[in-house]
């Protein structure tokens, strides 16, 4: 019975918690491989000469994600400082905020201040528009090709 209790408690808190904010672990979705073709295809179509990926290892997606607070992260589009396309990755909390601060307690019990983690140096790609074509092999599906 306690553990009923517990489940149905916890439950009843995520519910609560995702109304009050936009901005929890929640957003986004799984869309499969047909729909996500279909999207890259369309944008592709519509912008030629665009990057067409961005990638970004998992190390720092973690160690942005790991900062107490951390519900997600916003992804801002940006030029580096060779006036290159690239993207900007920062945490946000659950009131929608850039963790551009993170407030941490010390072994001693104070509170301490550190910076927010702001991230950049992804690797993009092209295809079309003179750039090289991408495929992805899937274990289920064989081989993807945009």
């Amino acid at each position: 019975m306690a553990t009923f209790i517990l489940q149905q408690t916890t439950k009843l808190t995520k519910m609560v918690q995702t109304k009050l904010s936009s901005f929890n672990a929640t957003v986004g979705e799984e869309i499969g491989q047909e729909l996500g073709a279909q999207f890259i295809s369309a944008y592709r179509t519509a912008n030629p000469t665009d990057v067409t990926y961005y990638y970004v290892g998992r190390n720092i997606l973690e160690q942005v994600l790991a900062q107490p607070g951390c519900v997600g992260m916003r992804f801002y589009n940006a030029y580096n400082e060779a006036g290159e396309k690239t993207l900007v990755y920062v945490g946000v909390t659950a009131q929608g905020n850039d963790m551009l601060s993170v407030t941490t307690v010390s072994a001693d019990g104070q509170l301490d201040v550190q910076k927010g983690i702001v991230a950049d140096r992804v690797r993009t790609g092209s295809g079309g528009g003179g750039g090289t074509e991408t495929s992805v092999t899937t274990a289920d599906e064989g081989l993807w090709e945009f």
